[in-house]
């Protein structure tokens, strides 16, 4: 077995309003000049160290946690994995 860091992103899905992302965008990036900037969106992300047989397993396994755990509300929200083996990550 190897070990994975799996990252875990949970977004608001395109319809659901991002009350945060339109704050940065209008408090922060257009106040400070950015104006090519036209939109932003917010997104929580987990990182989960993970012993798995393969990439694939370590994703599903992080997947199906998700899912089974409610860490995300799937009406309102995409959660997407990507994954990297720790030893490959460190070169």
């Amino acid at each position: 077995m190897e070990k994975y860091l799996v990252s875990v992103i949970i977004e608001n899905k395109p319809y659901i309003n991002d009350p945060e992302g339109e704050t940065i965008l209008k408090d922060l990036i257009a106040k400070g000049g950015y104006n090519t900037v036209k939109a932003v969106r917010t997104a929580k992300m987990l990182n989960i160290t993970i012993e798995a047989r393969d990439r694939k397993d370590a994703e599903d396994s992080v997947k199906k946690l998700c899912d089974e755990l409610r860490i995300y509300n799937p009406v309102v929200s995409n959660c997407r994995v990507e994954s990297v083996n720790v030893a490959e990550a460190r070169n």
